[in-house]
């Protein structure tokens, strides 16, 4: 594994409640999905559905992406972080308020509850965001995945604060659109500006040090920011003035232009690499990137065809696909280290101590892996065919991952230091 330096990185106690929550929500997820198949057969918008959605979108990504994000903040910022305390304030905050918003939408239980609890994930954001802005200091040291970093956490504000008020318009309508209409810009500032510009920016700092490779095209990553950006911008005004029309096909093909700049960009990189050996952890991030490429792809029949199988294919491809994916193979390129440097790093060179893979099962890693592709290929297959009993078994395969996952994550925020002599 390629050493991190995390020498100004915060402390386990600042990280690891993020990584822990996310683990212990991707099981709850799951075994949602299981008790609530039939909602994959039916129209997006209801009360299961949402919280599902939810629970994947703030209980697991966000969740492990804040864990990761404040972690590795030092390291591409190469400085320390601006505020632990912040970092901690934003746990609080986002778990309290993903457990309010998400038990209010199970049983659709619209108030103040529901309104509270967007209020705490919005407030999430901003410490967040003040976090990112204070530790990069981008005016004064520009770098492209400071820039990513930076409008990852502008977007995941702006969804958050959309989110809210589509909460407040369930109670005390005012917004004039489509309720529905909102919510497909909420849903999409969310994948293209908060998870897709921070999972490029990170991507292109992580990637090329796990493989050992080096890209020196970085005019690739700034044609990929202009246009992730212009697309979503595009789509979001014209969206919301106008309406989600047939025109979105044209912005989402200028956010797949941006894609296609960010993986020439890794592909570059890739070509270049030492460590020719594609370990299983990175072959996760490949099949992620693949199931990025295919829901983009599926847009066109989402937006022609009728009924809802496309839609629920397009979602789970998101966030079954890309985002599960990259975070089940990123976890444990991450964390290993987090823990092994709180425990021999000061023993290092000095006596012989364990690497960071010892500290975790490579062997539930590679069944992770097989079963997450079965997972997701029977849980596909139920969708398109509309069959509940595919569904269910794909969502019992899918709570095994979360077992091997939730295990092997466990193990290694449990580790005890070894007695060496």
């Amino acid at each position: 594994m390629t050493p991190i330096n995390i020498g100004k990185a915060p402390g386990n106690r600042t990280v690891l409640p993020f990584y822990g929550t996310g683990a212990v929500m991707f099981f709850v997820l799951c075994v949602l999905m299981v008790f609530s198949s039939e909602s994959f057969t039916r129209h997006y918008f209801t009360p299961h559905l949402l919280t599902i959605v939810h629970v994947a979108a703030l209980g697991w990504g966000t969740m492990i992406i804040f864990g990761a994000a404040h972690q590795l903040l030092p390291v591409i910022c190469e400085q320390d972080l601006y505020s632990e305390k912040m970092a901690a304030s934003v746990w609080y905050t986002l778990t309290l308020g993903m457990i309010l918003l998400t038990t209010s939408f199970w049983n659709l239980n619209v108030g103040w509850i529901m309104i509270a609890g967007g209020f705490l994930i919005v407030i999430s954001a901003m410490l967040y965001l003040i976090n990112v802005l204070k530790t990069s200091i981008i005016w004064k040291k520009y770098s492209i995945q400071k820039l990513f970093l930076v409008s990852s956490a502008l977007w995941l504000l702006f969804t958050v604060i959309v989110g809210l008020l589509l909460a407040i318009n369930l109670k005390f309508p005012f917004f004039k659109q489509s309720h529905l209409e909102i919510l497909k810009l909420h849903a999409h500032a969310g994948f293209a500006g908060w998870f897709l510009q921070l999972i490029t920016g990170v991507s292109t700092k992580l990637v090329p040090m796990f493989l050992l490779g080096k890209s020196n095209k970085d005019h690739l990553l700034k044609w990929a920011f202009i246009f992730q950006n212009i697309g979503l911008i595009l789509f979001l005004a014209d969206g919301y003035f106008i309406g989600v029309r047939v025109r979105v096909l044209i912005y989402t093909a200028i956010v797949s232009v941006g894609v296609v700049f960010w993986l020439l960009y890794l592909y570059d990189t890739f070509k270049s690499r030492l460590r020719k050996r594609i370990e299983l952890l990175m072959k996760h991030a490949f099949l992620s990137f693949l199931a990025l490429v295919l829901s983009i792809l599926l847009l066109p029949a989402v937006y022609f065809s009728s009924g809802y199988r496309w839609t629920m294919l397009y979602g789970t491809l998101i966030f079954m696909g890309w985002i599960t994916s990259i975070i089940l193979g990123k976890t444990f390129k991450t964390l290993p280290f987090i823990i092994w440097n709180d425990h021999y790093k000061n023993l290092s060179g000095k006596v012989k101590v364990p690497l960071p893979k010892d500290l975790f099962s490579e062997k539930l890693t590679v069944w992770q892996f097989r079963i997450f592709i079965a997972a997701f290929l029977v849980f596909a297959l139920g969708i398109i065919l509309q069959q509940v009993i595919i569904i269910r078994i794909g969502t019992v395969l899918w709570v095994t991952v979360a077992v091997l996952y939730n295990i092997n994550v466990f193990k290694l925020m449990f580790h005890k230091r070894n007695t060496i002599s």
